[in-house]
């Protein structure tokens, strides 16, 4: 009977040992990005991480952004691109590093006129909005960025202000690891969410939410300028966007004050929408219903690529 009962936690622990480690080692459970709180940007992706999920390959450096190692001040030969965004920029999980949109500008083969280095900086996070961006760009400068590119979609016209409140409180936005990939799983699928009472009053924000993201992106061209440096923005649609019946009213309008803005402010700005419109297939380029796929970063950063080049006033030669 001791026998029997040995084997049998033997079985289950071996059992449970595959299990963890299968895990962990096809699906990158247990070493999930964590994030820190922060009292003017919300919250960021914690620095120095490294990770696996679903296979592709996520790292974070020193400066919370989605990319490698950098020095502060790049060198002269250097041609350095900030990219602030959302989890479209960043990429997510379903993302490799070699295929988010900043490393597709950056492996762009195009002459970069008396630069030698090409260099395209990530910093972004899940559900930021204009004003978590402006307070990024008020915290750490913009790495003496000769251009910097906010990349936004339809529904960061509607974003609200920066709060830490998700930060270890939203399955999506852990503060710590797991003890086990296992009970990553059950926390992440299994386990229902509860809500943040407090994100009501977040959500509920009063005032003119489409005014005040205007507002934090015209700081954020005033910061470009002091730096000598110029600003790209970028607007990517929602899916359901595409085709007819196209964008919501309420949509329409804030995208006609955005478009008469960029005016007044001299931005240099790209709306997707109707480029997405123009190609066939658009739906092939998400991932869900608001996220880009391989497809989709690769379109976008090579019409990046090409704004950018010309705001720099840089010929583009094929190599």
């Amino acid at each position: 009977m001791k026998v029997a009962l040995i084997v049998i936690l033997a079985v289950v622990v071996g059992l449970l040992v595959v299990i963890e480690t299968g895990l962990r080692s096809l699906f990158g459970f247990g070493n999930p990005l964590i994030y820190i709180s922060d009292d003017e940007i919300g919250y960021l992706l914690a620095p120095n991480q490294r990770t696996r999920r679903f296979g592709n390959r996520i790292e974070i450096n020193e400066y919370s952004m989605r990319s490698g190692p950098i020095t502060k001040t790049p060198t002269p030969s250097t041609l350095r691109v900030l990219l602030l965004g959302d989890s479209i920029a960043n990429g997510g999980w379903w993302t490799d590093q070699a295929n988010t949109i900043s490393s597709l500008i950056m492996a762009s083969s195009v002459e970069t006129g008396n630069y030698q280095q090409f260099e395209v900086l990530n910093a972004s996070a899940n559900s930021w909005g204009p004003r978590n961006e402006l307070a990024y760009l008020q915290r750490f400068g913009n790495f003496n960025a000769q251009a910097v590119v906010l990349l936004i979609n339809t529904d960061d016209l509607f974003a609200t202000a920066p709060t830490s409140l998700p930060v270890g409180r939203d399955r999506n936005y852990p503060d710590s690891k797991p003890p086990l990939a296992s009970v990553e799983v059950w926390q992440r699928y299994l386990h229902k969410q509860k809500p943040i009472p407090e994100m009501k009053a977040v959500q509920q924000e009063a005032g003119d939410r489409v005014g005040f993201n205007l507002e934090a992106i015209a700081k954020i061209h005033a910061l470009t300028r002091e730096s000598n440096s110029k600003l790209l923005l970028v607007m990517t649609p929602l899916l359901r966007e595409i085709g007819e019946p196209g964008p919501r009213d309420y949509e329409i309008k804030a995208r006609q004050r955005l478009n008469e803005f960029t005016k007044i402010q001299q931005i240099n700005y790209i709306d997707f929408l109707p480029i997405f419109n123009s190609t066939p297939n658009a739906k092939a380029l998400y991932q869900d219903h608001i996220h880009l796929n391989l497809q989709g970063n690769q379109l976008v950063s090579k019409v990046m690529v090409r704004s950018l080049l010309e705001i720099l006033e840089i010929s583009p030669q094929a190599q």
